[in-house]
């Protein structure tokens, strides 16, 4: 860790790490920081020499990044979380209480369509499709009736 100087602006930005120890600290790929950059869920900044930096608090949000993808939460929802998130402070416990609780009523919603799911899926084994006019998971309530007759299917 180093103290840098932002290039665009010559303030102190602070301790800062690199690439690879950030990779180190959080047991992610390089790879995968470039990725997370790219879909804007993490940002650098460049040093004087052009190298990207980053801030010590980018360990605590790649923590609710993990953890979060950990729970099955899509990255995209991820990401729009973190926006609402100060990016100059490190994440503290009122702003993950604030994102679990979005993300609980989220994965609710999804444990409830898996348990439906899983609990259909007994009848559904043993049918075949052959009546997929009765099926509860390829057609509940008969609504592919209104495309006409003959098979249809959702993807």
């Amino acid at each position: 860790m180093r103290q840098v100087r932002e290039s665009d602006s010559g303030t102190l930005k602070g301790t800062s790490l690199g690439i690879g120890e950030v990779a180190l600290r959080s047991g992610l790929t390089v790879s995968t920081l470039h990725f997370y950059e790219s879909r804007g869920l993490i940002k650098a900044f460049r040093s004087a020499g052009n190298q990207r930096r980053y801030p010590r608090s980018i360990l605590r949000r790649l923590a609710v990044i993990k953890v979060a993808q950990k729970v099955g939460v899509p990255l995209a929802d991820i990401a729009e979380a973190l926006q609402a998130l100060p990016s100059e402070r490190t994440p503290g416990v009122r702003d993950w209480r604030r994102l679990s609780r979005h993300w609980k009523q989220s994965l609710d919603e999804r444990i409830h369509a898996l348990t439906q799911l899983r609990d259909q899926l007994d009848g559904c084994i043993g049918c075949g499709c052959l009546s997929l006019k009765a099926c509860p998971l390829r057609n509940p309530e008969d609504d592919l009736a209104d495309d006409g007759p003959g098979p249809h299917f959702r993807d």
